[in-house]
């Protein structure tokens, strides 16, 4: 006599994948766990952050950011978070049009599935010149709801090739003693690379560097115009840290965003390794400027590119043999 049997067993959240066995067969039957992973709701939250100082870089000065935290919630709970940091300066991005997306795009994003996350960084991908920095948070903390599901880190689920990374710290513009006693406070916290912004006053960029240089011996400097300088000024500028020997690896963005034949022509009379930043802000800008022949580096930031954007530029900077640095 052949027993009826009817047992269902959860194998593992990654799949959900329900096994029942009955007297005619066996077969799997996955509708019980099709819509865990389907997104059912969108949420802003707008947070302001005062800064201990004024962050100062050529052309912008600042005391507090504001930012708009995303979370992405599937249909059993499970939740990713995102947040994303406008920029007027780069990205022409006002934080009150931002907000107003929100139910947009919980309508163009609720009920799909984030393991077919392209979908979804499809749809974002088409606000890549009008909300970067919402493209990125969004398409962030769809991976994070996944990962959380999956019981995976989002490094992870790109890959994991890394398992730590090299940070360095950030001295603003201000006066020379005032950067001088930062660069020796952050130096001695452990930090061996310092990005050092400069880019309003050329001599006084040069006095600057020469006297963090040396007060920092041993470290490295990553020196940021932040569009500063005129291609003229960016190539003397160039050649004086090189000359007195100051140890920069990169010179990032010396000239306007747009000017990409002065970008080429600092980086063919600069015997400093040169980055773009603000003028890379999608692929097809990194594409631009690899084909050019205008940079060494490039300068990944997501809340320009968005994640989507950002690997691609990753690809086209290896196979290029363009230098990558995130920030």
């Amino acid at each position: 006599m052949t027993e009826r049997l009817d047992i269902s067993v959860q194998t593992s959240k990654v799949d959900q994948v329900y096994l029942k066995f009955k007297h005619e067969g066996v077969y799997l039957d996955e509708s019980e766990g099709k819509s865990m992973y389907k997104i059912s709701d969108l949420t802003f939250d707008l947070k302001r952050y005062e800064y201990f100082e004024t962050f100062h870089i050529a052309g912008s000065s600042r005391n507090y950011a504001e930012n708009i935290g995303i979370k992405i919630t599937l249909d059993d709970g499970t939740y990713g978070i995102g947040e994303a940091s406008p920029s007027y300066r780069v990205n022409g991005e006002v934080v009150s049009a931002l907000m107003s997306l929100q139910s947009i795009i919980k309508d163009m994003i609720s009920g799909l599935d984030v393991r077919e996350y392209g979908k979804i960084f499809k749809i974002m991908d088409g606000f890549s010149r009008t909300a970067p920095s919402v493209k990125a948070a969004v398409q962030y903390a769809t991976l994070d709801a996944l990962g959380n599901s999956m019981g995976l880190p989002v490094y992870m689920l790109l890959g994991g090739s890394k398992s730590k990374i090299e940070t360095d710290k950030t001295v603003s513009i201000d006066t020379l003693e005032r950067m001088v006693k930062k660069a020796e406070e952050f130096f001695g916290e452990g930090f061996n690379s310092l990005k050092i912004k400069v880019g309003e006053n050329l001599k006084e960029d040069m006095d600057k560097m020469l006297a963090i240089s040396d007060a920092t011996h041993g470290s490295y400097y990553v020196v940021d115009a932040n569009q500063g300088y005129s291609a003229k000024e960016a190539i003397q500028f160039a050649k004086y840290l090189y000359d007195h020997q100051i140890n920069v690896k990169v010179f990032e963005q010396p000239v306007v965003w747009n000017d990409i034949e002065g970008l080429k022509l600092v980086r063919y009379n600069s015997p400093i390794p040169v980055a773009a930043d603000e003028g890379v802000k999608t692929k097809y800008d990194a594409y631009q400027m690899i084909k050019n022949d205008c940079v060494d580096f490039i300068n990944i930031k997501l809340m320009k590119s968005g994640l989507s954007d950002a690997l691609a530029i990753i690809e086209l900077a290896k196979i290029s043999n363009v230098g990558l640095m995130i920030g």
